[in-house]
């Protein structure tokens, strides 16, 4: 048997094609078409030494030698607007919390604090019904600062988009993200009535959490967080989905620790992000903690491996996202709906590209009563597509990744590709391997089918 030294890398080498393993076997993604093949362990060894040394005309004739043909697809122009279908309002432009890796800077976003009145709640409602069709879905998420220091709002603002969207046939979905602290039984039972999706912020142990994300006064807020967030996970028959956020920073990289204690908690999912740009510039990733992080995902990404030969879930949100991306493969040009479908809104009513560059100039999109900007959202959309953008443009992971959050890269660059490429590198083989083992279940669960066991 053909032992090949080489496990191929995660690393930029062609833009159309990439080279993994998954159990003993070579596989080759084609980017443009997103169709993955098995390939003979001796081809793919010279392939990637010539993908190595930029012989792309030799690649090319070996693939199409053996019916694999890489077909360049010319990239679509970026559209010139796009109808909206989702806001994040910025209800409460405050905080109860000093969290000092905050991008809203503690909840304020760099201003006064201030709060969203339901008169400017009720026209951005109705913006964004305005352009949705009777059938079609919108979303509403509840952001800040803190929204639940502004809950009258946020409730007025439900029943307001419920009753307005149900009567021309518009369904609607609802979302919170809470530091959890100032939660009641009665808006745990808001949100169960109303099907929303919570997220709750937290930093992982106590210890951790209560650096990380202590009150104002200094005083730790694990202890009130896990009080209160019991309020929704132990509701009977609970229609609601729990997640948990945990922001990660070189402080709290333990993470299938946190991982384990905050599925044992019953957090319906667990969501790992990593702190790249910080107002204060505090806690951020730097290249030695990304290597640290992309470790500790795959241990994770093992966890869950391990569990799904068990007919089992294991709900780590990163690995479920990432294997859904790759299912349902598209040469997505964006990362999110960011400046497109998706704009937030200010307290004010200012329209800005997401809830990240609320007040800030960069990301400004217009404002409710005149509606989009149309030049504004042209602009973005062609200057933070991927084919326009550095080093995504002939990187072989553009379509998986699309570029990266626009505000971290407009502000710190692109100091987590080689991190990013890993963890696609290494989900690419998961994928291949949960889809022998399994097919049927690996499909309900990326297709948000239920599953039992």
């Amino acid at each position: 048997m053909i032992q090949i030294m080489s496990q191929y890398s995660s690393k930029l080498k062609m833009p159309n094609v990439h080279l993994f393993r998954a159990e003993e076997h070579s596989m080759l993604l084609s980017i443009e078409q997103g169709s993955i093949y098995e390939i003979d362990d001796i081809y793919a060894e010279m392939l990637d030494r010539w993908m190595e040394f930029g012989e792309v005309e030799r690649v090319h004739q070996v693939l199409s030698a053996k019916g694999i043909h890489l077909n360049s697809v010319p990239p679509e122009a970026p559209p010139k607007s796009i109808p909206i279908h989702a806001l994040s309002l910025a209800i409460a432009q405050k905080c109860n919390l000093g969290c000092t890796y905050c991008y809203a800077h503690q909840g304020s976003f760099g201003g006064n604090e201030g709060s969203m009145s339901f008169e400017v709640a009720r026209n951005s409602i109705d913006l964004l019904l305005k352009g949705t069709e009777s059938g079609e879905t919108v979303s509403l998420a509840y952001l800040g600062g803190e929204p639940l220091a502004n809950r009258s709002v946020l409730q007025k603002t439900t029943e307001y988009t419920i009753a307005k969207a149900s009567s021309v046939g518009i369904k609607t979905n609802f979302s919170l993200t809470t530091n959890g602290t100032l939660l009641t039984v009665e808006d745990a039972e808001f949100f169960n009535n109303h099907g929303f999706s919570v997220t709750i912020s937290i930093d992982g142990n106590q210890e951790k959490h209560d650096f990380l994300r202590p009150f104002k006064s200094g005083k730790g807020s694990y202890k009130t967080v896990i009080e209160k967030v019991k309020l929704l996970l132990d509701i009977p028959h609970r229609r609601c989905r729990v997640s948990a956020r945990v922001t990660v920073t070189p402080e709290n990289l333990c993470l299938e620790e946190t991982l384990d204690k905050l599925v044992s908690l019953g957090f319906d999912n667990v969501m790992f992000s990593p702190v790249l740009k910080s107002p204060t510039g505090l806690h951020q990733m730097g290249e030695f903690e990304f290597e640290v992080l992309l470790n500790q995902m795959i241990e994770c990404g093992q966890k869950f491996e391990q569990n799904f030969e068990d007919h089992k879930i294991y709900p780590f949100a990163n690995i479920l996202n990432t294997l859904q991306r790759i299912h349902h493969y598209r040469c997505d040009a964006y990362p999110c709906g960011a400046g497109g479908a998706y704009l937030g809104v200010s307290s004010k009513g200012d329209l800005y590209a997401c809830h990240r560059f609320v007040d800030d100039a960069q990301g400004s999109m217009g404002n409710i009563v005149d509606g989009v900007d149309p030049a504004k959202q042209e602009n973005w959309l062609a200057a933070r597509n991927v084919h326009t953008q550095e080093p995504c443009k002939a990187c072989w992971a553009r379509y998986l990744c699309g570029g990266g959050c626009h505000h971290e890269s407009i502000y710190r660059g692109r100091p987590a590709c080689d991190y990013i490429r890993g963890w696609l590198h290494y989900c690419l083989g998961v994928y291949v391997k949960l889809l022998k083992i399994n097919p049927s279940l690996l499909d309900q669960i990326l297709n948000n089918q239920s599953v039992s066991g």
